[in-house]
């Protein structure tokens, strides 16, 4: 039998069957001697086995190839990545949005961007937002639960592929996991009043069936992104929106950080590249500077 991992706890893993079933299996012990450790997201062939505590129960034969593996979260197979933001309570960090950009990146995912809570801000916040984010190669979704919004236009994206669900806590990431799937049923938490940001209602990560085809994965929060896997010279080829103005530098090797006649700080003072995107590289770059010297 063929299937797809959805969640692993406490040595089990989930299999789903791709047609309605749940089998509850272990990987066998070949895995644990060759040092390959199953992922949520895994295509598998397993065997289905007698259990007289679950229904349906089985052992994990062999994990299929993976066309792909995310590091962070910790997931095979994954199409795309959805990361949420909420427009309001709490109020988005656009420095760490960058940053989960530039890892996903740096992994050759695509990233979808969703603005959750949407109905909080006016049409002149979304436009600004919007255009902070146009010429990254990143769409943009705003998403109303409580307004029923872009849920529609959301699932033409998501239709036919297994998108991971990434985000800070908070941000209704579980929330809009429940209007996806109504059956997930995922714990939903409030905001802590006293920190001002979301308490962390998923533990791990999970992929849930939509539709055929169509699988969506909440993972944890996360309040912190490190990069990992380039270095500063590089860095610059993960912000897209650079790429028409570099071959108009001076300096064939710029990194558009305090070089004379840089077309790209010309285009950022001129409001063609938004100021935060170039900031937050700027930041990230002397992270990673710093970071080589030791």
């Amino acid at each position: 039998m063929k299937g797809k991992i959805i969640k692993g706890i406490a040595g089990f893993y989930y299999v789903h069957d791709g047609v309605g079933s749940i089998y509850q299996c272990r990987a066998r012990g070949l895995f644990r001697k060759n040092s390959v450790k199953p992922l949520v997201g895994d295509d598998v062939e397993f065997t289905e086995v007698t259990d007289t505590d679950v229904e349906k129960a089985g052992n994990i034969d062999r994990i299929l190839p993976r066309k792909s593996r995310l590091l962070r979260p910790a997931a095979a197979n994954i199409d795309q990545a959805l990361v949420i933001f909420a427009a309001k309570n709490p109020e988005p960090n656009l420095n760490l949005l960058d940053r989960f950009l530039v890892m996903m990146a740096i992994q050759d995912v695509p990233v979808v961007i969703g603005i959750s809570k949407a109905d909080l801000i006016g049409p002149e916040e979304r436009e600004r937002i919007a255009a902070i984010y146009r010429s990254s190669g990143c769409p943009v979704h705003f998403l109303s639960r409580v307004r029923e919004e872009g849920l529609p236009e959301l699932m033409t994206v998501l239709r036919g592929k297994t998108t991971v669900l990434a985000g800070p806590s908070g941000v209704g990431k579980s929330t809009l996991t429940n209007w996806l799937q109504p059956d997930a049923g995922m714990e939903v938490g409030e905001i802590s009043r006293k920190l001002g940001r979301g308490k962390n209602t998923t533990r791990h990560s999970e992929i849930f069936f939509v539709c055929a085809d169509t699988f969506i994965c909440d993972t944890p929060g996360f309040s912190s992104i490190e990069i990992t896997g380039t270095d500063e010279r590089e860095l610059k080829a993960y912000f897209p929106e650079f790429a028409p103005y570099a071959p108009s530098c001076r300096f064939r090797e710029c990194v558009h950080i305090g070089e004379r006649d840089c077309a790209v700080q010309n285009a950022v003072s001129q409001g063609i590249i938004p100021v935060s995107r170039y900031e937050n590289y700027r930041q990230i770059y002397q992270e990673l500077k710093e970071r080589r010297k030791y």
